[in-house]
């Protein structure tokens, strides 16, 4: 607990340090320019931004660092909760530049890691253990939640819904003495007002609930297209080999898209402001300003390209060589999706009067529930970032349609799907958390006395003779696994010298139950032992070269141990 009060105030100073680094890397830029100008930056700054991100990741980090959430459920699940110490200074740096020269992204995910490995290696200088140790990452994560959004429990939440750190009276102290001391260390240098100063004119009333809802399925939809259209574009800038590629490719979709929508520039939440405090279509209009759509009265379709477009945006940063996460964009997205729901059912009559703010918040919460799979986080990130709960009902139920929407078609938030495919991603499932900590390596025994095809029988029971194992693999002169013998099988004739020279091993071997390819999860491992019910399986690699042997008992001895660890409060 005394080390979570230093992560959470770490993590709170880290935050600080990266807002004020995106403000003045901003306001220098920007000093001396004409604002009508503005849009010939825009073709610029980002592609810099990019260029300088890749040189300082490649030449001084040495290391990737994107993917931040993503990287830190790695930590838990695969690491034991060690996160490099480079990422404590890192990821705030290189995200500073991306996003100070407008790259399309959030700084809350960089500063999660940030904060990440800063409880890490914290607990590492202590000489903890990995279990303290990934209580630990999470309290760094809650901090920097808490800490740049000024959101203890929406910190907290977050850990438990994203980073699947289980709830116990163990893990939750140290993560609610990091979220309110990174809240309390932000209050003091910044102040106590919200992130966003809201004014409630409508309070919510019951006859809106219908359209509540819908909003919540709309959400759920477009988070599903942001989550997959978001993978599709990384497997493009995936197949790139060069760097230059990869820069040349992100910087002209990047720049084009801020030269054609200025208001993707930066993390977006100017334009979260005008649509969440206008007042009325003047007020909204004027995030149409320096583009081609000015002065028209198309703000519907401007806004709606504007949802379909900023995926591409933000992964041409990343994708290009920027460092950014995706906490802005997501509250960016929602916000233009409860705006543009309730701005046309205003407009078209499809309903009663729909406060635009009010469902701007709304779509927040329900992008956030849809996109991270967390729909608490959603709900008391938006109600502490307005400083209030006057829509938490709303914010709840949009929450929830959203999250069960996305969920019949995508059962992994963005950060966990890549992980959740390769079998690497801790959840809160004990059976499958208890697998993943396990590794396969760690199970393959070597010990076992190799035989080939032609060996005679004299020849294999002078093998057994050696071996304290009844099992025996069988190669071929390259290595590759044609079957096992078992003892029992020659039991009843292995002491007749008469047929040493009559058999051999071809005659006595049979196919092995199945195969464990050395690159499987633990969790298919313990699958294929329940179909053959078998005790020992060979292990082969992707050429079927034989690697070693598998024990279920083995593996049932370190589960075990595993188990009682990983519950012990």
């Amino acid at each position: 607990m005394v080390l979570s009060f230093f992560v959470g105030a770490f993590s709170a100073v880290a935050a600080l340090v990266l807002k004020f680094l995106i403000s003045f890397i901003q306001k220098l830029l920007m000093n001396g320019f004409h604002h009508a100008d503005m849009n010939y930056q825009y073709l610029i700054y980002p592609v810099i931004g990019i260029i300088l991100t890749g040189w300082f990741v490649r030449h001084v980090v040495k290391d990737d660092i994107s993917h931040g959430v993503t990287k830190i459920l790695y930590a838990i699940s695969r690491r034991q909760g060690r996160i490099k110490h480079h990422n404590m200074w890192s990821s705030v740096l290189a995200s500073a530049i991306t996003i100070g020269f407008g790259g399309s992204v959030g700084a809350e995910s960089p500063v999660v890691l940030t904060g990440s490995a800063i409880g890490s290696n914290l607990g590492g200088l202590f000489k903890m253990d990995h279990h303290v140790l990934m209580l630990l990452v999470g309290c760094g994560a809650a901090g920097a939640i808490s800490g740049i959004f000024k959101a203890p429990i929406a910190g907290l939440v977050f850990t438990l819904e994203v980073l699947m750190i289980d709830l116990t009276m163990t893990s939750l102290l140290p993560l609610l003495i990091s979220s309110v001391t990174a809240a309390t260390v932000t209050f003091l240098v910044t102040g106590q007002q919200a992130m966003f100063r809201f004014n409630m004119d409508q309070p919510f009333l019951l006859d809106r609930i219908p359209f509540v809802i819908l909003l919540g399925l709309l959400c759920g939809l477009v988070s599903l297209y942001f989550t997959r259209a978001m993978n599709a574009f990384e497997g493009v800038f995936g197949k790139l080999n060069k760097q230059y590629q990869k820069v040349i490719l992100g910087g002209i979709v990047l720049s084009a898209l801020i030269f054609l929508f200025p208001p993707l520039y930066g993390e977006g939440y100017n334009t979260i402001e005008v649509l969440i405090n206008g007042s009325s279509t003047v007020d909204w209009n004027s995030v149409m300003d320096n583009s081609f759509f000015q002065g028209s009265n198309n703000l519907i379709l401007y806004l709606s390209l504007i949802v379909l477009l900023k995926v591409f945006a933000s992964v041409a940063t990343n994708g290009g060589g920027g460092c950014g996460g995706l906490f802005a964009p997501t509250l960016y997205l929602g916000c233009l999706t409860g705006f543009i729901y309730s701005y046309f059912c205003n407009t078209h009559g499809l309903s009663t009067f729909l406060p635009e703010k009010n469902f701007a918040l709304m779509g927040m919460a329900g992008m956030m529930s849809g996109v991270m799979h967390a729909p608490l986080t959603g709900v008391f990130l938006i109600a502490e970032l307005t400083g209030g709960y006057d829509l938490f009902l709303p914010l709840l139920i949009v929450s929830v349609c959203s999250y069960l929407t996305i969920n019949v078609f995508e059962p992994n938030s963005i950060y966990a799907i890549r992980l959740a495919k390769k079998g690497e991603l801790l959840t809160h499932h004990k059976d499958k958390a208890v697998l993943t900590l396990l590794k396969m390596d760690n199970f393959v025994e070597s010990d076992f006395i190799v035989v080939h095809p032609q060996m005679d029988l004299g020849e294999l029971v002078r093998a057994i003779s050696a071996s304290h194992r009844n099992v025996f693999p069988v190669t071929d002169d390259d290595g590759k696994l044609l079957g096992i013998v078992n003892l029992d099988d020659i039991r009843n004739i292995m002491f007749r010298q008469e047929l040493y020279h009559r058999f051999t091993v071809s005659k006595f071997m049979n196919s092995a139950p199945a195969r464990l390819l050395n690159t499987d999860s633990m969790e298919d491992v313990m699958r294929t032992f329940d179909d053959t019910k078998a005790w020992n399986l060979p292990v082969v690699d992707v050429d079927g070269k034989y690697l070693g042997f598998i024990s279920k008992s083995k593996v049932f001895n370190s589960y075990r141990q595993v188990l009682v660890h990983f519950s012990d409060e």
